[in-house]
């Protein structure tokens, strides 16, 4: 259902964690938006993160690429801020790219029909949650 989330337990999501490459879709340049300071915080938590913004050549130093599917390197999670109805495009996109396992998508976003997509094609996804405020629930410093 829209609205809630995901059926994921804390050890399920713990186990995300341990997938180091993350492409961020919509990241942003903006420092004051969720999608600019998420990514940021990844990355002082040790991730390599990968930007996917087909607006900005650079975003926090790092190359941005227009989609995942562009991207050479390794990509384990793709963790997404778009509004849920542009989520079904990004997942056709993504299962074009072999070796991601988990889709992640932001606080808020849903689309069943893009969970099922990926899901067939072997792709884990969690819904409806931060990775900045679940890392920092599960991982308390």
């Amino acid at each position: 259902m829209e609205g809630e989330t995901d059926r994921h337990s804390d050890e399920q999501i713990k186990a995300i964690y341990d997938l180091k490459n993350i492409a961020i879709v919509g990241m942003s340049k903006n420092p004051e938006k969720p999608s600019h300071y998420v990514p940021r915080y990844l990355i002082e938590h040790g991730y390599t993160v990968i930007p996917v913004n087909p607006t900005a050549s650079t975003i926090l130093e790092r190359r941005s690429f227009q989609k995942v599917s562009d991207i050479e390197d390794k990509v384990d999670v793709v963790d997404v801020f778009r509004k849920s109805e542009d989520v079904y495009p990004v997942i056709q996109d993504v299962i074009r790219k072999a070796g991601i396992r988990v889709i992640w998508l932001q606080e808020g976003i849903h689309s069943i029909k893009a969970e099922k997509l990926a899901i067939e094609n072997g792709i884990d996804v969690v819904y409806d949650r931060c990775m900045m405020a679940e890392h920092m629930r599960l991982f308390p410093e």
